[in-house]
């Protein structure tokens, strides 16, 4: 897996334009056909972070099926926090590419420069989601047994997730234009996810001491 970006490229280069074209023509190709990711450098870590937003949305579908078994429920949660650790590694991984670029562009923050509290990586994996929220909300919109009120109300809801889908877009591009320029300084925040940990989660380390 790609740990740093082409030299070949600057922070210019990464057209937000490329990340949500890559979300909406995934989701659609991967609800026909197996995953998988063909790209290079930074958009390859943006399509696995945007992968495991999508296997976490189908995990998540299945345990609340009126149908499902207690032991059926219990294996998607395990599931359901493998894939969210994963995709939480996934963000910081790309932030850790965006820092890295800025730092082999020699591109500094300008004195009193602040930071952003949402990291470009946390930006795309809202925007990966987005892009989920509006296929699933488009197919509703589509199904042709629903009610004129079933469709009307999940149209108004496509709405809303474009312009929002529209603002967050706007937000990134905004952001990596600020980094790009030294107007905001690139502060690397970590998830510190606990439940997962052997050492950390008091229910597994317990259980183990025992």
């Amino acid at each position: 897996m790609p740990t740093m970006i082409s030299r070949s490229r600057s922070l210019s280069l990464i057209d937000v334009r490329l990340i949500t074209s890559l979300h909406a023509t995934t989701v659609k190709l991967w609800h026909h056909q197996a995953l998988e990711n063909t790209h290079r450098d930074f958009l390859f870590q943006v399509c696995e972070q945007h992968k495991y937003n999508f296997l976490l949305w189908h995990e998540e579908d299945k345990a609340r099926s009126s149908s499902a078994s207690d032991l059926e429920i219990a294996a998607v949660k395990r599931a359901i926090d493998k894939l969210n650790q994963k995709r939480n590694d996934a963000i910081e991984r790309l932030d850790d590419m965006l820092k890295a670029l800025l730092e082999e562009r020699g591109i500094t923050p300008q004195p009193g420069a602040r930071h952003n509290s949402e990291t470009p990586g946390s930006i795309i994996d809202r925007l990966s989601i987005l892009a989920l929220r509006i296929y699933h909300m488009q197919e509703q919109a589509d199904r042709a047994d629903a009610t004129s009120e079933h469709v009307a109300k999940a149209q108004d809801r496509l709405g809303i997730l474009h312009n929002q889908h529209d603002d967050l877009t706007t937000a990134l591009a905004e952001l990596l234009a600020d980094l790009q320029t030294g107007r905001k300084r690139l502060k690397l925040y970590r998830q510190m996810k606990m439940y997962n940990d052997p050492t950390l989660n008091p229910y597994l380390y317990k259980r183990a001491a025992a």
